[in-house]
């Protein structure tokens, strides 16, 4: 509508979503079902990290536990990133039901080397739901992406990061302690040559 509709007191009919929310777009169909499995997959990975946090804080390793536990606080966080999102974009949120996280595994390499498969997943999820926004012409979705899929890269950067530490120490337990006290000093970013 443009301003000289407002002026003359005309209305136009505005779109509303499905809790009667205005809504400026609407959403693919195909698109937000994906968002909302995205939702649910950034949902899962906080319950795999907040199990993974319990599995290293009963190994006395608080540095891996500490990590664990603000990654699964992060994970949740991009849930509600997309919660709020679909919200903004008068959709209604969705909550599935999550599996049981896994609880038990053979040592930090197994962990890390899982840790890195779900952030590759994750980083592959948020990908094909950038493409199918632009298949979409949903400019709004790839806008909102744009820095979601960069923290996603760098998260699977850091976790490869990790991954090729642990390995590095080859079970040698002094070895994952020293690790272990870098991620309780936060300093476990990868190096940076820029």
């Amino acid at each position: 509508m443009n301003s000289a509709g407002l002026q003359q007191g005309q209305r136009s009919p505005i779109s509303q979503g499905p809790a009667g929310r205005a809504m400026a777009q609407p959403m693919e169909a195909d698109l937000l079902r994906c968002l909302q499995e995205h939702l649910t997959m950034e949902r899962q990975a906080s319950a795999a990290y907040w199990a993974l946090s319990i599995w290293f804080a009963e190994r006395e390793l608080r540095g891996f536990a500490q990590f664990c536990k603000a990654e699964s606080s992060s994970e949740q966080h991009h849930a509600g990133l997309f919660a709020d999102y679909l919200i903004a974009r008068g959709q209604t949120v969705q909550l599935e039901p999550l599996e049981a996280p896994r609880q038990s595994w053979n040592d930090p390499e197994e962990v890390f080397s899982g840790i890195f498969q779900m952030e590759a997943e994750v980083t592959t999820s948020l990908q094909q739901l950038y493409a199918l926004a632009e298949r979409c012409s949903d400019l709004r979705t790839t806008v909102f992406l744009d820095p979601l899929v960069q923290g996603q890269i760098e998260a699977e950067h850091q976790s490869a990061h990790l991954l090729g530490r642990i390995r590095f120490a080859q079970a040698d337990r002094a070895a994952l302690l020293v690790i272990d006290g870098e991620l309780s000093a936060n300093q476990s970013q990868p190096s940076s040559l820029a």
